[in-house]
């Protein structure tokens, strides 16, 4: 009995370790618990806005296609769920301090959640920027309210898994968790706002829906709060529960917004959104990356918007239009000139999504004083490159 006693101290301390690293088990096969939404106290509320930091920059980490959930009822699934946050979270402490990070698009692939539980996924997502006390935004991709597909193998011998139903809260009853709707893109942004101090995603004007991520954001100067030294817009590029396109009427709220805020584009801008637009088909490499194109994967056509309705028109013809950003094509991260912007990829972040390609994450870093954007690729492995200067 004494020396058993050692080994079930050991045994006792990897129990608890599973325990509270293991990520939410939801779905198929599982005994599944929806626990209540975590309510961070923050030391830096959004009220207080965003600024540049005190060495006069501000470093934006951008984490594209994680696809968290994917065949949750597999144990394939939950094991790329783990590896996504190992990605990310490497990739912010090798490039501490990181100020600010953009969730930018196919946060989960919601057409692989069978119960109404995205948000959970989505949290999880959240996890490694959270924990790292580092405010962030987010927008949709084509993947995050997508219906939920049925797999064929379902069907076959021994049939569909069985479902176990998870505790209901006040958001949902019983039947609603156990039905094959996924949640949608309202709902996704608003639990993420609700229950994160540190969240600066907004739903955005409801005459624009059903795109909801769209909103701007400013980034004042380290010593006068009042002084705006950086505007990032972010839009909903569609896709899922309606087409993969940028409307007429979002193009009209940027135009009226940046006159509004910045009339004589006197303030740099920078533009985030999901599905590339048709213009990066125009300025795509041909094979290999040459310049004045930079990146180090070309792997495939651009998968770009289904339409045009004049967002690229306008931001060509403002000034303080820097760059877009943009992710859904895993096996691109090129950076290429068009007219006076840069039209740049980021870099396949998460293991779930298709392609076998090395993930890693872009990172910005733009100064304040002389004002410059300049980007490169941060790997899982550690390693850095294709750094480009955008703007200076």
């Amino acid at each position: 009995m004494e020396q058993l006693f050692p080994h079930f101290i050991v045994l006792s301390f990897i129990f608890l370790y599973i325990l509270f690293q293991s990520p939410p088990t939801v779905g198929f096969l599982r005994e599944a618990h929806s626990p209540s939404p975590i309510r961070l106290k923050t030391s830096q509320p959004k009220d207080n806005g965003l600024r540049f930091n005190g060495g006069g920059s501000f470093k934006v980490a951008l984490f594209a296609d994680l696809h968290f959930g994917e065949d949750a009822w597999t144990d394939w699934g939950p094991q790329q769920d783990v590896n996504s946050i190992k990605v990310m979270s490497t990739v912010l402490d090798l490039e501490t301090p990181a100020d600010f990070v953009i969730y930018l698009g196919d946060v989960i692939t919601a057409n692989n959640i069978p119960i109404a539980n995205a948000s959970l996924y989505w949290d999880q997502a959240l996890s490694p920027t959270r924990a790292r006390g580092i405010p962030w935004a987010s927008v949709f991709g084509n993947h995050d309210d997508a219906p939920f597909e049925w797999p064929m193998e379902w069907f076959s011998v021994p049939g569909i898994p069985p479902l176990h139903c998870p505790a209901t809260n006040s958001s949902y009853s019983a039947e609603e968790y156990c039905s094959f709707r996924g949640t949608q893109r309202i709902e996704l942004m608003k639990n993420e706002i609700e229950h994160n101090n540190l969240s600066f995603s907004k739903t955005g004007p409801k005459d624009l829906w059903p795109g909801v991520s769209n909103y701007v954001l400013q980034v004042a100067s380290s010593s006068d709060p009042e002084s705006r030294i950086l505007t990032m817009y972010f839009l909903d590029s569609g896709g899922g529960s309606y087409p993969e396109v940028i409307s007429s009427a979002q193009a009209e709220w940027f135009q009226h917004k940046s006159q509004e805020i910045n009339p004589d584009s006197s303030v740099p801008e920078i533009i985030f959104w999901h599905i590339p637009s048709r213009a990066y088909k125009n300025v795509a490499p041909w094979f290999a990356i040459h310049k004045p194109c930079v990146g180090s994967i070309n792997k495939e056509k651009v998968a770009a918007q289904e339409a045009e309705f004049g967002i690229m028109n306008l931001l060509v013809k403002r000034p303080s239009v820097k760059a877009i950003f943009v992710g859904h094509n895993h096996g691109l991260d090129w950076c290429c000139p068009y007219n006076k912007l840069w039209l740049c990829f980021a870099r396949h972040t998460g293991y779930g999504g298709y392609g076998n390609w090395p993930r890693g994450a872009r990172i910005l870093e733009i100064t304040e004083q002389p004002f410059s954007i300049k980007s490169w690729i941060r790997m899982e492995d550690g390693g850095k490159h294709s750094e480009v200067l955008l703007s200076s």
